[in-house]
């Protein structure tokens, strides 16, 4: 929105520069984009008057005339300007003036004729051109006086952005009340007078909709629409952005700038009947005061007569109402429009105007009469007429509520998170234009003023504190938090465990914790299943002591429907009732189970199918496991559903928590399986608490040093790899074993393992006798533990 820093000033005049309040604004939230000039720089022109205009004796086009500008003798200046004529007042660069663009003004001659100065039209000050020729002024122009204080040139333009909450600031009036806020001083606004009904006539307004809960009309007879708009006004609504219409229309525009209320004086003598606010009916159509047709639909509300729609209620007036120069009689509107009945109805037809706006951001539904009565005023003064007396329709109970806000000085402090002294609060919200009640220290009931929508919270009372103290006043403090922080723990938890598992290609089956009692036994001779008094079927007779008792069913049901390559995971209970005596004994246990049968990948064009082996089924486990920071070993299973060779009990701690392997080649071919891979791991064990800890990297270069042993295959090879790992010490980083050979060359019961072991240090490059020496002492301790010896390369 564009105004007047003048006009502003007239409303509150702080004694700071342009630069200053245009800064103000712009800390109060109302970001100035732009402060221009209203005319670039230029001096030395004053108002003359024209005393006398001869013809050039040789140019046909020019005329000598003599200027009067106040002092000294009248100047001689030769002009071509086709509407210079004896009396007329215009502006006169004297000699040694300088006109915008650095155009200096000399004494000179044209055709031989001593010109002292320059007569100069609208575009040589700066200002628009009207007309081909000079700037007439008014005929009471005083002489001698400088052009810029005549025509209020050194003023500046100021272009704020508002933003979509504050609304009450499209206006000279509530741009004024900030600025009268910030430095505490009052506003002085233009003394309205009201306009006394002369005449009876009044039109019937009925409001047939809840969108508009007010409005105020006023017929106005013998209006003289052919007034001239007077210089101060086109001069304040061409600053505005506004170009200069009727009077009429200029008045409705200046009040609309003046205090933010939309107007609308529709032609008089072109209604039928009475004023209605109503919903369009479907398909109605309207030719607007743009000459564009629209077809409305029922959610638009409309201005209309007893005949048809006149306007687009809030947007713009249509065109079969519209004032002309041989109008007479106006009916003047002033109305509240809630702004959920105005917002999108614009933009629908491609329309922005003023009206819509303001109304869609919320006008103060307070304002209509002030604005009714201030046109009123204006049309009196500048256009005549004869007033009929202010028709009211309002619904008191649809107009917006003002509730009490409570405010404490405790919430003050926290959000802001520095003290504003209660006094301070207090006034400033008094001064915003709030009724502010105390309830005691530091405790207000704050009821907000009717144009400011956008208080309803005790947050919002705050951010208005923070603003008229001034965000450059601030403090900065790091915040206060009295708390002790716990030791952050990590948990790796359910969601994360079935993402990990559902990437490892499994899907998860959801089945029934009882299982078929025979198939308990399969699975485990030894185990002496829990039947239930009452099952389902016989098939779920049994309390299922492991979780491979649902999964394996699943598995042959998905085989004998041509699935050759499934993968299942299951999270739930299974039932340890070994050492139970009762019921009361039975224990649950969280449990994951996986199983898998068919290829280790599906078959695809860039590869061959694999046949899933131990080492595939391991290297998904421990994926698991390490997703959730579980460290395990693994040794030989003796579980009698599991093959000998092919299965590993999984230990953390000495403790086991599962097993993972192949089933025992016996029992496939009982279960008419073909090859089957099975884990189960105890749930709580992988969904383990864990504390991330980094170590720094070291910089400095590793080495690896290989050793390959002779040593018993009865030994387990995480037993070797924890032992060198203990031996190594703090320079020892990893090891890892890279080679298994028995054959030619290696007695039998012996097996040669080659191992891999990478030193580094953190903070240094290590020496050849540190690595020799730990190098030395592994290969002791392997000697003496495992009777190990050195295979010779």
């Amino acid at each position: 929105m564009k105004i007047s820093e003048n006009w502003l000033r007239s409303w509150v005049n702080p004694a700071i520069d342009s630069d200053t309040l245009s800064n103000q604004l712009t800390m109060l939230g109302l970001e100035v984009d732009e402060l221009s000039p209203a005319a670039k720089p230029f001096t030395g022109v004053v108002v003359g008057e024209v005393l006398t205009v001869e013809q050039h004796p040789d140019a046909d086009r020019l005329r000598v005339t003599t200027v009067n500008i106040g002092s000294g003798e009248p100047l001689q200046i030769v002009c071509g300007a086709p509407n210079v004529s004896i009396g007329m007042k215009v502006p006169v660069a004297t000699i040694g003036a300088v006109l915008p663009g650095d155009f200096k003004i000399k004494k000179g001659k044209l055709r031989g004729v001593e010109s002292q100065g320059m007569l100069c039209g609208a575009s040589e000050i700066d200002l628009e051109d009207k007309i081909d020729g000079l700037l007439a002024l008014a005929n009471d122009a005083p002489v001698g006086v400088d052009i810029r204080k005549y025509l209020n040139l050194d003023d500046h333009v100021i272009d704020i952005s508002i933003t979509p909450n504050r609304g009450d600031c499209f206006s000279i009036r509530g741009i004024a009340r900030e600025i009268g806020v910030i430095n505490q001083l009052a506003v002085t606004a233009p003394e309205i007078s009201e306009v006394n009904a002369t005449i009876a006539d009044q039109k019937q307004v009925l409001v047939h909709t809840d969108g508009c809960p007010r409005y105020l009309g006023r017929v106005i007879r013998n209006v003289n629409t052919k007034a001239a708009t007077p210089a101060w006004m086109e001069q304040a609504l061409t600053r505005s952005g506004i170009r200069q219409h009727s009077i009429l229309v200029d008045i409705t525009n200046y009040v609309l700038i003046e205090l933010g209320q939309p107007l609308h004086a529709f032609d008089g003598h072109k209604l039928q009947g009475g004023v209605h606010v109503r919903q369009a009916t479907t398909a109605e159509k309207l030719i607007l005061l743009n000459e564009q047709e629209i077809e409305l639909t029922e959610d638009i509300m409309v201005i209309a007569d007893d005949a048809k729609a006149l306007a687009i209620a809030g947007i713009m007036g249509g065109l079969s109402s519209a004032i002309t120069d041989a109008t007479t009689e106006i009916f003047l509107e002033s109305a509240f429009f809630a702004p959920l009945a105005i917002a999108g109805r614009a933009r629908r037809y491609g329309l922005h105007t003023d009206a819509s706006q303001r109304y869609e951001r919320g006008v103060d539904f307070e304002l209509p009469l002030m604005a009714m009565n201030r046109a009123s005023q204006l049309i009196s003064e500048l256009a005549g007429g004869e007033f009929g007396p202010i028709t009211v329709a309002e619904k008191i109970e649809l107009l917006p509520t003002r509730d009490a806000i409570e405010l404490k000085q405790a919430q003050v402090d926290q959000l802001l998170g520095y003290t504003v002294g209660s006094d301070f609060i207090g006034d400033a919200l008094q001064r915003l234009g709030c009724i502010v009640t105390v309830k005691a220290e530091g405790e207000w009931s704050v009821i907000p003023p009717s144009h400011r929508y956008d208080m309803a919270i005790y947050q919002d009372l705050i951010e208005e504190v923070a603003r008229i103290h001034g965000y450059d006043n601030i403090q900065i403090s790091l915040p206060v938090i009295d708390i002790k922080l716990a030791k952050h723990q990590d948990q790796f938890e359910l969601p994360q465990l079935r993402q990990t598992l559902v990437t490892l290609g499994y899907q998860e089956a959801i089945s029934f914790s009882f299982a078929d009692a025979k198939l308990e036994k399969q699975l485990n001779p030894h185990v002496h299943p829990l039947m239930l008094a009452n099952p389902i079927s016989s098939e779920l007779a049994a309390m299922r002591s492991t979780l491979l008792s649902s999964l394996i069913p699943c598995v042959q049901y998905n085989i004998n429907r041509q699935q050759s390559r499934v993968r299942f995971f299951e999270l739930g209970l299974r039932f340890d009732y070994q050492d139970a005596n009762s019921i009361h004994d039975l224990k649950q246990i969280p449990t994951l189970a996986l199983i898998a049968v068919g290829a280790k990948t599906a078959e695809s064009w860039h590869a061959k199918a694999k046949p899933m082996d131990f080492f595939d089924l391991k290297g998904e486990v421990e994926e698991i496991l390490a997703a959730g920071r579980v460290e395990v070993e693994y040794v030989r299973s003796e579980r009698a559903w599991l093959h000998p060779g092919q299965s590993a009990e999984i230990l953390v701690g000495g403790h086991s928590i599962g097993y993972l392997g192949r089933l025992h080649p016996s029992l496939e071919n009982e279960l008419d399986l073909g090859i089957t891979w099975v884990a189960e791991l105890d749930q709580q064990a992988v969904l383990q608490t864990y504390v991330s800890n980094f170590t720094e990297l070291s910089r400095f270069p590793s080495v690896r040093r290989d050793i390959a042993l002779l040593i018993s295959d009865n030994i387990n090879v995480s037993e070797i790899q924890q032992l060198i790992g203990q031996t190594g010490g703090a320079l020892l980083d990893s090891t890892w074993l890279f080679d298994v050979y028995t054959g030619q060359g290696v007695e039998v019961g012996k097996r040669s393992l080659a191992f891999a072991l990478l030193w580094q240090h953190p903070s240094r490059t290590l020496e050849d006798a540190e690595i020799k020496s730990g190098m030395d002492q592994i290969i002791e301790v392997l000697q003496n533990t495992y009777q190990a010896t050195l295979r010779a390369s």
